[in-house]
C-alpha cells in the first residue's frame, strides 16, 4: 500500500468515526432529536458536526479504497 492511500484511508476513517460519535452523542447525551431538531444546544452542534463529517469522512473512505482497489490491480 503507497503511502498516500494510507493517508487517505486513516484520514476519511478518522473524519467519519468523527461524524459518527457527534451523532451518537446528539442522540444519546444531549437529549435526542424531534420534529423541531435537537433539543439543546449541545445537541445542535453535534448535529452540525456529524451533518460535515459524515458525508466528507464517506467520500475521503471511498476514494481510499478505490485506490486501494486500483493500486492492487496493477500489481
Amino acid at each position: 500500500m503507497q503511502q498516500d492511500t494510507r493517508k487517505l484511508l486513516t484520514t476519511g476513517a478518522a473524519i467519519f468515526l468523527t461524524g459518527a460519535i457527534a451523532a451518537a452523542l446528539m442522540l444519546k447525551v444531549f437529549g435526542g432529536v424531534s420534529a423541531q431538531g435537537p433539543h439543546t444546544t449541545g445537541g445542535w452542534l453535534c448535529l452540525m458536526l456529524a451533518m460535515g463529517c459524515l458525508p466528507t469522512g464517506t467520500l475521503t473512505l471511498l476514494l481510499g479504497l478505490t485506490k486501494l482497489i486500483g493500486e492492487s490491480r496493477r500489481s
